[in-house]
């Protein structure tokens, strides 16, 4: 049975807490073949009163946005077409790669993109499964698209996985996989 211990300075709230204890869980069964419910993991907290470094007391650091929540609300504002809100979270130097190899840089390349394709699309999510690299938060997001063909003839159930790259809380590369090619060439 692992046990890790972390110690925290006070200040960071239950939710981040939360998902410390899910990552540090799940990094130690992904190294140890522990069960996740055999895995123990300590945070004691520290008053930041009581601890320096450099001579000076320290405040703790800001925990980084989660990287699913940062996907679901990026896709819901593309989804909306809120082209503005969306573009606020990408980083500079963004970059995106669509089925077929399709590199964009920018979000109106993609719209111009996606017109001859379909009318619209929506995405149904079956799940958001996040994981850290160093400064880079990657999240894959994998679910289904419905929408209309450009002929108004509806489609649904089609398979897609999204992978997020995210930096100083800001997305840096998005690359997207679906089988939308397929269910068109079966529906025509």
């Amino acid at each position: 049975m692992p046990v890790v211990t972390i110690t925290l300075l006070e200040g960071y709230d239950a939710a981040t807490r939360a998902r410390l204890g899910t990552a540090l869980t799940n990094a130690v069964a992904g190294v140890l073949d522990a069960a996740p419910e055999a895995i123990t993991v300590l945070m004691p907290e520290l008053d930041p009163a009581s601890y320096m470094r450099g001579g000076a007391t320290r405040r703790p650091g800001p925990p980084r946005p989660d990287p699913a929540e940062m996907v679901g609300t990026f896709l819901r504002t593309m989804e909306a077409r809120d082209l503005d809100a969306a573009r606020a979270m990408l980083a500079p130097g963004f970059t995106m790669t669509f089925p077929g190899g399709q590199r964009m840089a920018t979000l109106e390349e993609l719209v111009a993109w996606s017109k001859p394709r379909y009318r619209f699309v929506t995405k149904t999510y079956e799940r958001f499964d996040s994981l850290q690299d160093g400064a880079t938060s990657i999240c894959y997001c994998f679910g289904t698209l419905s929408g209309e063909w450009l002929d108004g003839t509806p489609f649904e159930g089609i398979r897609f996985i999204d992978r997020f790259e995210i930096e100083g809380g800001r997305f840096t590369r998005q690359d997207v996989w679906n089988d939308m090619a397929e269910a068109k060439a079966q529906s025509a």
